[in-house]
């Protein structure tokens, strides 16, 4: 193959996959919002299984259920007819992975799957299969063709069937009310578990390290502050302690650049009002966030009371890794 055939071949394989993704929309109807609702209200898990490509999906789709707060195992069908199906119980819910509905291993099954009472989703590219017509609900996952030049390499449908397995999971998701900090309790571990669970109170800098200037603070006081505490930035407080506003090094090199008389000038004649704040409980993701789209560089924590009781700089931030990948 030359050059270009290859770059013809491979973006021909995009194509017909994005296609397929595209026209499996068309699939998402009342069928679907039966399968969700009957998953929902299931007091078991969610069984899946599936021959071949299709048990390899199966298994991706276990692990996005059960990381988004839905419990799912899989099942392999020639091991469930020997012994495993001992795992499935009456008040599990069981999704069939086939393209062609008439996998041998999986009609092996059904019988099975019938005496227990469980709930079937049958989720195939072949409406008129004999899996489909014993199941209780299908969820259609047909493709107009493979990617494969030959059509028989399994590649555009189990693309289809992975997003489909992928709206199953982030619907019940969003119909579970499956917060980022529930995501966060099943992914304690490495970079994705600490930008999912470090809270803002473990990182920030408390106490005396809070730079922190009165109202009528001058000039040389506010510069003091800020130079001994090496933020860059100082908050400004009223005399009962609340936050009225925040001065950085770029408040006052702007203020030097207009004029050299600034020994009059007090903080709240400087400083910039209504600054970004955020309290403890905040993740500390968030807070990267929320300072990397308002373009600065501190962000102060501050109690119910509105009086500041920590200090954060994106740098420290940015250090922990909590940038999204």
């Amino acid at each position: 193959m030359t050059e270009n055939e290859i770059i013809k071949t491979g973006r021909n394989v995009i194509r017909i996959e994005a296609d397929a993704v595209a026209n499996l929309e068309k699939s998402i109807n009342q069928d679907f919002v039966k399968a969700i609702d009957i998953i929902y209200a299931t007091k078991g898990r969610v069984v899946l299984t599936g021959m071949g490509k299709s048990g390899l999906i199966a298994r991706k789709i276990v692990a996005t259920l059960n990381s988004t707060g839905t419990a799912a195992i899989y099942l392999h069908p020639t091991d469930a007819l020997h012994g495993d199906l001992g795992m499935v119980r009456k008040e599990d819910v069981v999704i069939i992975i086939s393209k062609s509905g008439s996998t041998e291993e999986i009609a092996k099954l059904m019988p099975m799957f019938k005496r227990l009472g469980v709930k079937l989703i049958a989720m195939s590219g072949n409406p008129n299969s004999s899996l489909v017509k014993q199941s209780d609900i299908f969820l259609n996952i047909s493709v107009k063709e493979e990617a494969c030049p030959h059509d028989l390499a399994p590649t555009s449908s189990t693309t289809a069937t992975l997003v489909m397995g992928d709206a199953l999971s982030v619907a019940l998701l969003q119909k579970r009310g499956f917060t980022a900090e529930d995501f966060a309790l099943l992914h304690p571990g490495g970079s994705l578990g600490k930008r999912l669970s470090l809270k803002i109170d473990e990182i920030m800098i408390k106490g005396d390290g809070v730079p922190v200037v009165k109202e009528n603070s001058s000039i040389k006081d506010i510069i003091l502050e800020m130079t001994s505490k090496r933020l860059g930035t100082t908050c400004v407080v009223d005399n009962a302690g609340k936050l009225s506003g925040i001065i950085t090094d770029g408040d006052l090199r702007r203020l030097l650049e207009k004029t050299m008389d600034v020994k009059h000038l007090v903080a709240t004649d400087i400083m910039s009002k209504k600054p970004k704040v955020t309290e403890k409980d905040y993740l500390a993701s968030f807070a990267l966030q929320l300072m990397e789209s308002h373009k600065i560089t501190s962000l102060i924590i501050t109690d119910k009371n509105k009086k500041p009781i920590g200090i954060v700089h994106l740098h420290d931030l940015i250090n922990l890794g909590l940038q999204r990948r």
